[in-house]
């Protein structure tokens, strides 16, 4: 059983159908999944790869469209065209794509999807007039429009500002590749000899893809054929851009933002030949169709669904919308304060997501909000998030029902002052469950999940400026914080190998409700509301909103930061607690002005 047939008719999506179709002096070979009836998407593979780098991404869309993968002329089961010089021609391809569109789906437009080279023939067939009523949309990942290429070179050229100069220089050292490809005969070699033997382990060594049998044994004489489609197209396309070349369909852009051989500059300026874009960008290198199987094939359901029904869906105008679009993210504590303005940060970027708290009416209360600021969709859960049993069982529903989580926004804790004499064992075990183990429980549970999905994730704790700024009246607060920036910055380290991020937030004095429900150990009932009501004067007057330490989330999660201390006292005390610990030290003997 191939690949293919293992990822469809294996999960009962039906058995793959595989024709022949003639172009232009080739046979092509097509595979087909799920049912005729349904919109007819068509993926397009690139260098050096054959239609099986797509079979993880068609196995997910098998259920909703009409899948279609076929193998560019010269690569797996298509013949090669006699001879290779002049055949790989962007013209040609372009036969070849109409030829299976006719085959395929004969009165119907076809959504396009494309990587690497097959996104530049996909630009190529959005773009020409003899395609135009062809294809419904083009979804574009991995690979330029040689047209726009042209012509962004040509402006970087007529106007060499420093920018536009280390933009070009920048490309053309991740375009290398590009010249030894031009060179007779090596390539050839190269790859039907020990680059062949090898690339299986380059790639799982460098893109993290796993060892399911992909790349196929073809390789070595794809690549080598495969070469003819930049000798026959990447200089004259280059040098002589067509003026026209604007596409007559809408367009998603999708951009791994870590690609090795494409910078994300390339696209700048896009929106002047497509009128209607839809961008996204990913956090992964160039083999997204094999490494992010999931986001990609959720991208395209959403964007094929929505020009299917005529009416775009929505599109989140949040500062980091690109980013979070569709993804699912998951905030603890979500009913107030940093983990409400968390979840409404996320729903601004178009995300989906889970509020999750133990105040079952507060987080209903945000899953509406995100709804009203932007999210797709948006649900609310109970749990205690000390409650090992309870996580587990939030854990299984939510993947069951939503999916494995994107982000995990670790925020659920409580407050507890007090010096060490004064605090109770009970209170130690309340305060560790909740702020400690409510964290362990959210990466176990949930980074787990992403860990074995291999697909990339990030994980946020939220920690405190008191992990590294010791008080003799936060003791057990301090612990549980510097714990679990601790925890943090191990996590980091192990899941690195694994693309999932995992960064600590240390926020100083926030304006939150967290005052209101803080204990305060070694003094009796009156006193303990006493200075829970100063405490929350002292939190009103410093008016730091919450909203800003949601903005340093999202940003910790595009940037990938390790530790965001957040508050001008807590980034200064990060700052003084590494250049004079001594200093620290003594102001935390100091009495706090509560």
């Amino acid at each position: 059983m191939s690949e293919q047939q293992r990822a469809a008719g294996g999960e009962g999506r039906g058995a793959v159908r595989e024709r022949r179709v003639r172009a232009d002096g080739v046979e092509l070979c097509v595979a087909e999944l799920g049912d005729p009836e349904l919109p007819t998407v068509v993926l397009v593979h690139g260098y050096p790869d054959s239609k099986e780098v797509w079979s993880a991404v068609a196995h997910r869309l098998a259920d909703r469209f009409h899948v279609v993968l076929y193998d560019v002329r010269g690569h797996g089961g298509s013949t090669a065209p006699r001879p290779l010089r002049g055949g790989f021609t962007l013209k040609k391809l372009t036969d070849d794509f109409l030829a299976v569109a006719d085959a395929v789906s004969p009165g119907r437009p076809v959504h396009l999807v494309g990587h690497d080279w097959g996104s530049v023939q996909g630009w190529e067939f959005v773009t020409a007039a003899r395609t135009e009523g062809r294809i419904a949309s083009f979804t574009s990942m991995s690979g330029p429009s040689l047209d726009h290429f042209g012509h962004w070179i040509r402006r970087r050229l007529r106007r060499p500002t420093p920018r536009a100069a280390a933009q070009l220089l920048g490309q053309g050292a991740k375009s290398w590749y590009v010249y030894l490809l031009h060179t007779p005969v090596l390539p050839e070699l190269a790859w039907r000899g020990p680059l062949g033997r090898r690339w299986p382990g380059i790639l799982r060594r460098t893109e993290k893809i796993a060892a399911d049998g992909y790349p196929t044994s073809s390789l070595p004489t794809d690549a080598a054929h495969g070469a003819w489609l930049y000798r026959d197209n990447v200089r004259s396309r280059l040098s002589n851009p067509r003026e026209d070349a604007y596409a007559h369909a809408p367009v998603q852009l999708i951009t791994p933002l870590d690609d090795a051989f494409l910078s994300e500059r390339l696209y700048d300026g896009l929106e002047a030949w497509v009128p209607r874009l839809t961008r996204r960008t990913l956090p992964a290198k160039h083999w997204v169709p094999r490494t992010r199987p999931d986001r990609l094939a959720a991208w395209i359901t959403e964007f094929v669904t929505a020009t299917e029904s005529g009416h775009p869906a929505p599109v989140a105008t949040g500062r980091y919308a690109d980013r979070f679009g569709g993804q699912l993210v998951l905030v603890t504590g979500a009913a107030s304060g940093i983990g409400r303005a968390t979840a409404l940060a996320f729903a601004e970027a178009g995300a989906r997501v889970v509020a999750v708290d133990r105040d079952a009416a507060g987080a209903a209360r945000t899953a509406e909000a995100a709804r009203l600021a932007g999210a797709p969709t948006a649900w609310a859960e109970t749990a205690d998030v000390s409650d090992g049993e309870a996580m587990e069982k939030l854990a299984e529903r939510v993947t069951a029902e939503h999916g494995v989580v994107d982000v995990l926004v670790n925020n659920a804790g409580i407050a507890l002052a007090g010096t060490f004499l004064h605090t109770t064992a009970e209170d130690w075990k309340r305060i560790l469950d909740t702020n400690l183990w409510g964290v362990i429980h959210g990466c176990r549970l949930f980074g787990g999940r992403m860990a074995q999905r291999g697909q990339g994730g990030h994980i946020v704790n939220v920690a405190s400026a008191a992990a590294y700024l010791p008080s003799k009246t936060l003791t057990a607060y301090s612990t549980s914080k510097a714990a679990v920036l601790m925890l943090s910055e191990c996590l980091r380290a192990e899941f690195a190998g694994q693309d999932i991020g995992v960064s600590a937030i240390c926020p100083g004095i926030v304006t939150t409700d967290i005052t209101a429900a803080a204990r305060f150990a070694g003094v009796d009932a009156d006193e303990e509301q006493r200075l829970r009501t100063r405490a929350a004067r002292l939190y009103r007057l410093r008016n730091y909103p919450p909203e800003k330490v949601a903005e340093a989330i999202l940003r910790a999660v595009v940037r990938d930061q390790a530790v965001v201390p957040v508050t001008p006292e807590a980034r200064s005390g990060r700052f003084l607690s590494r250049l004079a610990p001594g200093a620290v030290r003594a102001i935390g003997r100091l009495d706090p002005p509560l």
